[in-house]
């Protein structure tokens, strides 16, 4: 059991629980800025021990699922990543899905019992949309559509678990920061296909890299990371966003569109060799510190803390998978 469990935790690739666990906390933090305005509504601010428990969730979620991408991306995982548990034998595939499922069982009672009963739609929209990504990747930019709509799912969980809401549950304002995080988490998952180039391409999966090749890819990479700025400045000139930039969004901005543009330049200068999978640091490091920027028009103090702390412990947890291979 030990060893199933060791083999299944290093599956779980624990660097991208950011990901999903920033993701929520926009969620959080824009349903507690909604409750704490001056205007008259049906939102409570969620106790700690609510938020804390529904950050657990968002943060082993991506792990929980990762176990069925892994599952369903057997092919190309044998050349791409040789090394990994589920592919060497060491972690049971079958036990691991059922291990899996059943840990989503229990997260649907959690939501259902000590939640808000809302949030289960989410929460299941996000497996299935898991499941359709290995097949969408292989269709060019679906793949990356696929994959930011499954992460904004952890938003919009966030969002809805925190508390009572009225409808209607997705204004202007509230898709527009969805359409943020798509973009971000889009972008970031085109970036990953640099690495896994050649499996793919045996596998027959048409991402984006496989269906234009290296050459043109590299130069998409690098004028892609202007996309989530880009988009911002959109829809908040266009009077989508509710919430108004401050002096810490403008701080936190700055940073992370450098973050995005370093990425870029990184793919755009090793977009095959070692170097490509090490790239990733700065690729996760860009997506997560771009969702905690988006909490500073929530709430600035909480952002500043996140970005630090994503930027901190994405590059650690990540040197603990330092195997391209694995």
């Amino acid at each position: 059991m030990l060893t199933f469990l060791k083999a299944y935790i290093k599956s779980m690739r624990l660097y991208y629980s950011f990901i999903t666990g920033i993701s929520g906390w926009i969620g959080i933090a824009f349903y507690e800025y909604i409750a704490k305005s001056s205007f008259r509504t049906v939102e409570i601010v969620p106790s700690t021990e609510k938020k804390t428990l529904i950050l657990v969730l968002l943060f082993l979620s991506w792990g929980i699922n990762q176990i069925i991408n892994d599952y369903l991306g057997l092919k190309e995982d044998r050349i791409n990543a040789p090394k990994r548990p589920m592919v060497t034998g060491e972690l049971n595939a079958k036990k691991a899905l059922v291990f899996s499922f059943g840990l989503s069982g229990i997260t649907f009672i959690i939501i259902l019992t000590l939640l808000e009963p809302m949030a289960l739609i989410p929460a299941i929209l996000g497996i299935f949309l898991n499941i359709a990504y290995e097949h969408a990747k292989g269709y060019g930019i679906l793949g990356n559509i696929v994959f930011g709509l499954m992460i904004s799912t952890c938003t919009a969980f966030g969002f809805l678990a925190a508390g009572p809401t009225q409808s209607p549950y997705f204004t202007v304002s509230r898709i527009s920061v969805l359409i943020l995080v798509i973009l971000l988490n889009g972008l970031m998952t085109f970036y990953t296909y640099f690495k896994d180039y050649e499996g793919d391409k045996a596998a027959s999966k048409k991402t984006i890299v496989v269906k234009y090749g290296i050459n043109k890819s590299r130069w998409i990479a690098f004028f892609s990371a202007f996309i989530p700025a880009a988009a911002f400045i959109v829809l908040y000139t266009g009077g989508f966003i509710m919430a108004r930039v401050n002096n810490m969004f403008l701080i936190l901005g700055a940073l992370t569109l450098f973050l995005e543009i370093w990425t870029g330049y990184l793919y755009y200068k090793n977009p095959i060799g070692k170097k490509t999978y090490y790239s990733l640091a700065v690729n996760f490091r860009a997506c997560t510190c771009g969702q905690a920027t988006l909490i500073a028009l929530f709430n600035t103090e909480l952002a500043m803390l996140l970005f630090l702390v994503s930027y901190i412990f994405v590059g650690m947890l990540f040197d603990l998978h330092s195997n391209p291979k694995s």
